[in-house]
C-alpha cells in the first residue's frame, strides 16, 4: 500500500469514500484544508469523506546509506562531525561565560578595594578631626594668654616692625658662643679621627645587590621623595607623595609608625638624636617637629608656619639644638628645636627664585643652600651673611652634601654632580652620569666621607678621593622600580648598606646577601 501523494508506505493510512484512493492522513488533511479537492481526481473532497484504515505497522526499509559498510561509515562520520561542532559551540559558550565571570569578579574586587580605601580615609579624617578639636581650644587659650603682655604690646615673637614684617628674636651672643664651641670641638676631633676598620671595603660594595624591598607608602599617590637614617638606630624614615612620613625598622622589616598631618607631599625628613625628635618639611608650607614615645609612636610637638611657599629642605645643626628649613619663598629659617620658635628668617620673599636644597657643614658654622636658579650659596651661620656663591649648574640644585672631612661639597642638578673645593672655593670635578634631560635627584656622602652616592635614573656609588685623583665609579645599581626616577639614597652605618627610595613608593635596601640576617643575630643588636 503506497500513499498516492508521497509514494511511500503511510504511517497512518486513510481511504477516500469517493475514489477509494489511499493517502497518508497528515498529508491529505493538509491538502483538503488548503484546496478542498482530491489531489488525484480533482473532485470536491472533505474530511467527512476520509475513512481510516486499520493495518499492521509497517517497518520502514533501511536507507541506502545503511545498506553497506561505506554507507555506515559515512553516517558515523556525519554524526561525529555534528558532535564535534556541538562540542566546539559549547566550549565557546563556556569561554564566554568564564570571561564574563572573571570581569564580574574583577569589578567586585575593585569595588571592595575602593570601599576599603574610602573607609580608611574616612577613619583617618575622623581621627585628625578629633585631634584638631582637642588642639584648637588649647592653642586658642595659649594665644589669648601670650599674645598680650602687661603693657598691651604683642609678645616679642609676634611683634611687627614698621615695614609690616614680623620681628624675629635673632641668634643671640650666647647661641653664637655655643655654635662656635661646637665648631671648635668638632674641627679638633676631625683632624684626629681615623676611618674605622668596620667600614665596608670597596670590594664588598662592589658585590652589593638588592636584599629587600618594602612598599611603605600609599598607592593612591605613589612615590618616596626623601629619606633619612637614624645615626644610632637601624631605623629609616621616608617622606612620600601621599603626605605621610613613615618610620621603618630595617632589622625587623616592620613599619614602626606612620606620621600623618601634612596636607601635601613630604619633601624632607630628618632625625634628631637628642630627645628622640624628628622633623618633616612639606609642600603645604609647614614644618612639623615630632616627639618620640617609649612605645615607638610619635606625637606632633610643633607645627611651624613661617614660610609662604613649599618647604623643600630640612637640615639639623651638629648641636642637635637647632635646625634650618629652606623654602621656595626664597627664604631660609633658623629654628630652636626645643621651643619651635623661628629665631631668624633670612632672605626676601620672591617669586623668581627659591631654595630647593640645604645642608649644614659638619662643623656647624657654614650652611649651604641650592636654588631653583642653578646657584649654590654658602652662608655664615653666625652673621647670616652670604660668604660665597657657586654657579655653573644647569637647572635647579636638587641636593647638596658636605663631606665629613669638611673640605668638599657635592651638589646635584640637571647637568649631574659638581664637586667643590671649599678651601679654594672652586669646582674641581664634574660627574655627568645621565643624559641632558635626566636630572640627578640626590647626592650623599657616607658618614666616613669615603663614598659618594648619586641617584637619578639609577643609583651609583663613587669612591671619594682628593682634588687631583680620579673619583672612581665603584658600583651601579639599576632602577628596579620601572619609573626611571630614583629620588633619594642614604648610606647606613659604616656603609654596610644603601637605602634607596624611588617613585614607585618602595624603599629598597642594597647590601651583601645574608648581611641583614647576620646583623640581626649579632649581640650588639
Amino acid at each position: 500500500m503506497i500513499c498516492a501523494i508521497s509514494g511511500e508506505v503511510p504511517e497512518e493510512p486513510v481511504l477516500s469514500r469517493k475514489s477509494g484512493i489511499l493517502f497518508e492522513r497528515r498529508l491529505i488533511e493538509r491538502h483538503i484544508a488548503e484546496y478542498g479537492k482530491c489531489p488525484v481526481t480533482k473532485d470536491e473532497l472533505t474530511m467527512d469523506d476520509i475513512i481510516p484504515v486499520k493495518t499492521s505497522k509497517a517497518v520502514k526499509p533501511r536507507p541506502l546509506q545503511a545498506a553497506s559498510i561505506p554507507g555506515l561509515l559515512g553516517v558515523f562520520q556525519n554524526e561525529w562531525d555534528a558532535l564535534m561542532l556541538s562540542n566546539f559551540a559549547l566550549e565557546q559558550q563556556l569561554h564566554t561565560a568564564r570571561q564574563e565571570l572573571s570581569h564580574a569578579l574583577y569589578q567586585h574586587d575593585a569595588a571592595c578595594r575602593v570601599i576599603a580605601r574610602l573607609k580608611k580615609e574616612g577613619d583617618e579624617a575622623r581621627v585628625l578631626l578629633a585631634q584638631a578639636e582637642r588642639i584648637i581650644p588649647v592653642s586658642a587659650a595659649s594665644e589669648n594668654t601670650n599674645a598680650v603682655v602687661s603693657n598691651g604690646k604683642r609678645a616679642a615673637e609676634d611683634e611687627v616692625g614698621p615695614d609690616g614684617k614680623r620681628i624675629r628674636p635673632g641668634i643671640n651672643p650666647s647661641m653664637i658662643s655655643e655654635l662656635t664651641e661646637c665648631n671648635a670641638l668638632l674641627s679638633g676631633q676631625r683632624k684626629k679621627r681615623q676611618i674605622l676598620p668596620t667600614l665596608a671595603p670597596i670590594d664588598a660594595v662592589e658585590r652589593y645587590t638588592q636584599i629587600s624591598s618594602h612598599p611603605l607608602h600609599k598607592t593612591n599617590k605613589p612615590g618616596i621623595l626623601s629619606a633619612d637614617i637614624h645615626p644610632s638606630k637601624d631605623i629609616i624614615a621616608t617622606g612620600g607623595m601621599d603626605t605621610n612620613a613613615v618610620l621603618f625598622d630595617r632589622s625587623s622589616g616592620q613599619i614602626l609608625c606612620t606620621l600623618t598631618g601634612h596636607l601635601k607631599k613630604v619633601t624632607s625628613v630628618k632625625f634628631v638624636p637628642r630627645d628622640d625628635l624628628f622633623v618633616t618639611g612639606s609642600g603645604d608650607k609647614t614644618v612639623r617637629v615630632w616627639q618620640g614615645n617609649e612605645d615607638g609612636s610619635y606625637d606632633c610637638r610643633h607645627v611651624l608656619k613661617d614660610h609662604a611657599a613649599e618647604v623643600q629642605a630640612v637640615t639639623i645643626h651638629a648641636t642637635n639644638k637647632y635646625f634650618v628649613t629652606a623654602s621656595m619663598d626664597n627664604t631660609w629659617c633658623f629654628y630652636d628645636l626645643t621651643t619651635g620658635s623661628c629665631l631668624k628668617q633670612v632672605g626676601e620673599a620672591s617669586g623668581e627664585e627659591g631654595y630647593t636644597s640645604a645642608a649644614f657643614h659638619p662643623d656647624g658654622l657654614i650652611l649651604g643652600t641650592g636654588t631653583s636658579e642653578s646657584l649654590v650659596r654658602i652662608w655664615d651661620v653666625k652673621s647670616q651673611s652670604n660668604v660665597a656663591k657657586f654657579d655653573g649648574h644647569v637647572g635647579s640644585v636638587t641636593a647638596i652634601s658636605f663631606s665629613e672631612n669638611g673640605y668638599f661639597l657635592a651638589t646635584a642638578a640637571l647637568d649631574g654632580v659638581k664637586l667643590w673645593d671649599l678651601r679654594k672655593l672652586k669646582n674641581f670635578r664634574s660627574i655627568a652620569p645621565y643624559d641632558a634631560n635626566t636630572p640627578t635627584n640626590s647626592v650623599e656622602f657616607d658618614f666616613s666621607g669615603s663614598y659618594l652616592a648619586v641617584a637619578g635614573s639609577d643609583t651609583r656609588v663613587y669612591q671619594v678621593a682628593n682634588v687631583k685623583l680620579e673619583w672612581n665609579l665603584v658600583k651601579t645599581f639599576p632602577d628596579l622600580s620601572g619609573t626611571g626616577k630614583v629620588t633619594c639614597a642614604k648610606f647606613g652605618g659604616d656603609a654596610k648598606y644603601l637605602a634607596v627610595g624611588s617613585m614607585d613608593r618602595n624603599l629598597r635596601i642594597f647590601g651583601l646577601p645574608g648581611a641583614e640576617s647576620e646583623e640581626s643575630r649579632s649581640p650588639d643588636k
